[in-house]
This record gives structure tokens, C-alpha cells and sequence, in this order.
């Protein structure tokens, strides 16, 4: 059986970014890599679960919103996938960066904790997405000169 595409990226090499995984068509996959892989620090479910839910609904209503498919987080707790039609890397980037800004100024509950909207409700921590979004915030802005590219050899 063919790799599919994530499993050629060597993870003993990849650091936390972002980077553009793979494109199809007119889909882009972003890699929002939050932890290093293997190391042994990696997020909890309810990271994961909290995260998701923040982010996804504030990147919908976001100017990217109408192009968004996809956002949720890897199996490997170690980030998430963000699917865009007709992407423009700048234009990804800044949405990602305010998205996690404004998880990190947002006070109210975390969007979609009811029974109704969720099947896991009470596994939802706004404390856990917003030191997610913190520390994932930092490593993007540390990085002035994203390329979206997997360096040599992770790939």
C-alpha cells in the first residue's frame, strides 16, 4: 500500500509551525503543528477537544470562513489540520494568528458545550484552549519568516 502524505514527513525532525502539508485540486492541508512530535509532551483530549471547538467555530466566522473545510486536531496529540479552498498562504497565517488572539481575549463558555452540540460536552476546558492557543501563538510569532515548508530532511 502507497504512504499516504503525513507519514513521509520525518517527525523526529519537525518542530512546532505551520506548514503546508499537502494540495489537492484546489484544497490546501496546513499542518498547525502546536508540539514536537516524540517528545513526550503531548496535548491532553480536553486540549484537544477545547481547541477544536474555539478554533473552529471563530476560523468559520473568520473572512477565511466560506473557504474553510476542515479544522481538527492529529490522532498524534501533537496539532491540527486545516483544510482551505483557494488558499493564500499570508492570508492563512493572519487568520490563524487572530483566531488564537481572539480564543485568548474570549471570556465567555467555550462554544458548543451543551449536550445538544456536542457528544462529549463535558469534556471542554476554555483555561485548556487558551494556554494552547498561548503557547502556540508564541512559536508563530517568534518565526517571522514562515515559509510553509518542511525544512530538508523532514520530508
Amino acid at each position: 500500500m502507497e504512504k499516504i502524505q503525513s507519514f513521509t514527513v520525518d517527525h523526529d525532525l519537525l518542530e512546532p509551525g505551520i506548514y503546508l502539508s499537502r494540495v489537492d485540486g484546489d484544497v490546501s492541508t496546513y499542518d498547525l503543528r502546536t508540539r514536537k512530535p516524540n517528545a513526550g509532551d503531548y496535548m491532553s483530549d480536553l486540549t484537544m477537544h477545547s481547541v477544536e471547538h474555539m478554533f473552529a467555530t471563530f476560523v468559520r466566522n473568520s473572512d477565511l470562513g466560506p473557504d474553510v473545510i476542515y479544522f481538527g486536531p492529529m490522532g498524534c496529540q501533537t496539532g491540527f489540520y486545516l483544510l482551505v479552498r483557494n488558499a493564500d498562504h499570508a492570508r492563512v497565517l493572519a487568520t490563524v494568528k487572530a483566531v488564537l488572539r481572539d480564543i485568548l481575549a474570549y471570556e465567555g463558555p467555550v462554544f458548543g458545550a451543551s449536550r445538544k452540540e456536542c457528544g462529549n460536552y463535558r469534556n471542554l476546558s476554555l483555561t485548556a484552549a487558551q494556554e494552547e492557543c498561548r503557547r502556540y501563538l508564541a512559536v508563530l510569532e517568534a518565526n517571522p519568516d514562515i515559509d510553509f515548508r518542511y525544512r530538508e530532511g523532514e520530508r
